[in-house]
Parts: C-alpha cells; sequence; structure tokens
C-alpha cells in the first residue's frame, strides 16, 4: 500500500511530505519517491514512518486491511502485561459487551 494512501486515508492525519519527512529524519524528495513507489524505505525507516502516519507496520506494508487505532494498540499492549487472573476478568467482561453489541445489532436489522 502505498504511503500517500494511507496519509490521505479517511481517519488518518495527512501528513505533509515536508512533516513526514523531518519526523523519520530525512529529506521531502525521499519521501515521495516512497509514495511513488520508486524505492522502498529500510525496515527501520518504514518504522519510522508507520510511527508518524499512526499505522501499524503490517498495515502500511499492505499485510493488513485492519487500521489500529494507536490508543487500541496501546491498551491491548498494557492487557498483554496484565497478570492471568486479572486478563481472564477483563476478557470475560469484553467477551459480554461484545455479544450484547452484536444481539443488539442483529435484532435491530
Amino acid at each position: 500500500m502505498s504511503i500517500l494512501l494511507i496519509s490521505c486515508e479517511a481517519g488518518t492525519p495527512r501528513t505533509a511530505g515536508d512533516e513526514l519527512a523531518k519526523a523519520i529524519g530525512t529529506i521531502s524528495v525521499t519521501v515521495g519517491r516512497y509514495e511513488r513507489d520508486e524505492v522502498k524505505p529500510s525496515i527501520e525507516v518504514a518504522a519510522k514512518i508507520a510511527d508518524a502516519l499512526e499505522v501499524s507496520l503490517d498495515y502500511l506494508a499492505g499485510n493488513s486491511n485492519v487500521l489500529l487505532e494507536k490508543n487500541i494498540v496501546k491498551r491491548i499492549t498494557d492487557i498483554q502485561q496484565l497478570p492471568p487472573d486479572d486478563k481472564a476478568h477483563l476478557f470475560a467482561l469484553m467477551d459480554a459487551f461484545l455479544r450484547d453489541h452484536k444481539a443488539k445489532k442483529a435484532y435491530a436489522s
């Protein structure tokens, strides 16, 4: 997926070439080459681009169609660090909420 497409998608803040270049430590000409798929960034630079555009590296590389919000990824990381019992309680709560949401949605149709 093109960096230009990602940066223009709805819900993703548009980062101008100069801003993105500054954020990843390069020049706008190089960003333009990335946007036009003339050259591929190194994994380190791709990680910086993904961070600047607030998308996952998988999404940037086109390996995922799911655009995860940065705050959701942070919460998932925090959940992974919880003790097993706390995780189980949190997952039970989330499962119940999601089940109820799906049921409401199904009956509303």
